[in-house]
């Protein structure tokens, strides 16, 4: 009972760091990465899918994204999808092949992402403390049922803690990463 409860805690914990670490990653540092397209869909064949898809995403240079789609016909949609995107880049086409050159980050944009990137954390922080007050809630439940003992409930409750504490670790190391990228030149 104790450990099915600490188990599922556990394992969406896990999943909110992961998603944390998505969201940061789609956060536009100075260097080029082909992650920043990942989540740009365009039309292909009537379903929407990500670029990564339907072309080869590579990176040329430290500020530049190579783009060369599987079919001659994608390059427009895909160039088209791009200037729309919320990225604010211009794609430059050249025959079959995409370049999407990045532009240098300034001084107050840096700070702005780093506002932003702070945010999504936090936001990582209270979903982690919500698994925990999840847990507690079956923790309590399990204990007015007469399922587990008082003790129990306060060795689990501590453990549940130490859990929140590790993950709620894990996503102020990624923020810092991220930070320290962003403020980097």
């Amino acid at each position: 009972m104790i450990e099915d409860i600490l188990k599922e805690a556990k394992a969406k914990m896990e999943k909110t760091v992961v998603a944390i670490k998505q969201e940061l990653a789609k956060i536009r540092t100075g260097r080029a990465h082909p992650s920043l397209l990942d989540h740009i869909r365009v039309s292909y064949y009537g379903s929407e899918v990500p670029i990564s898809q339907v072309a080869n995403v590579a990176v040329e240079d430290a500020r530049t994204l190579t783009i060369t789609p599987w079919e001659r016909n994608m390059v427009a949609v895909i160039e088209k999808a791009i200037m729309e995107s919320d990225l604010g880049i211009n794609p430059m086409t050249a025959g079959t092949v995409i370049r999407v050159p990045l532009p240098a980050l300034t001084e107050e944009r840096r700070k702005e992402l780093v506002k932003v990137a702070r945010h999504e954390a936090e936001q990582g922080r209270i979903a982690i403390r919500n698994i925990r007050r999840e847990a507690n809630q079956e923790l309590k439940e399990a204990l007015k049922e007469k399922l587990i003992t008082e003790d129990e409930e306060r060795r689990a409750e501590e453990q549940i803690q130490k859990l929140t504490d590790d993950y709620i670790k894990k996503i102020d190391a990624v923020l810092a990463e991220k930070e320290k990228d962003l403020l980097s030149l």
